[in-house]
């Protein structure tokens, strides 16, 4: 049986951020460029939380709009370790949650509010992708602050 493409999709934004990252270690977790920003550690475990996030608002009860709690969630990270294994945990529950997914539920419209509201559900995995890939970015930045050169995320 061919793979569901939105757990693909997923898959391959996984493989991505891995490559683009490998190179920072647990010495890296708690390094942010200057004050006030996100450290490694919680880049990725901003990513992984924004998974979750974005399966809930097109899958679940909509679009949880605390920020001030997601906040407080990402704040507390501060193992890239831990972090890591946050994002391994919310990409396999999303091609999880994907896999028995035909494109005439991913066509469904999300639930009318302030986020993507209308959008077909399709439209989360994307804009999962570009989220992810910005962070992805941020982190090779880190990577070369820190001295080291990221992997080509593509290979």
């Amino acid at each position: 049986m061919d793979q569901n493409p939105f757990c693909g999709a997923l898959l391959e934004m996984k493989r991505f951020f891995d490559r683009s990252t490998a190179c920072l270690g647990d010495e890296d977790g708690d390094f942010a460029p200057v004050e006030g920003m996100f450290t490694a550690a919680q880049q990725v475990a901003h990513v992984a939380q924004t998974v979750e996030w974005f399966m809930g608002g097109a899958f679940g009860e909509g679009f949880d709009m605390d920020f001030a709690a997601h906040q407080a969630e990402i704040a507390a990270v501060s193992s890239l370790a831990e972090a890591r294994a946050w994002l391994d945990r919310a990409v396999q529950a999303a091609v999880a949650a994907l896999e028995t997914r035909g494109p005439r539920e991913m066509a469904e419209p999300i639930q009318e509010g302030p986020i993507m509201g209308g959008a077909p559900r399709s439209a989360a995995i994307a804009a999962m992708t570009e989220h992810t890939a910005h962070h992805r970015g941020a982190l090779t930045v880190y990577a070369r602050l820190r001295g080291k050169t990221p992997e080509m995320p593509y290979g």
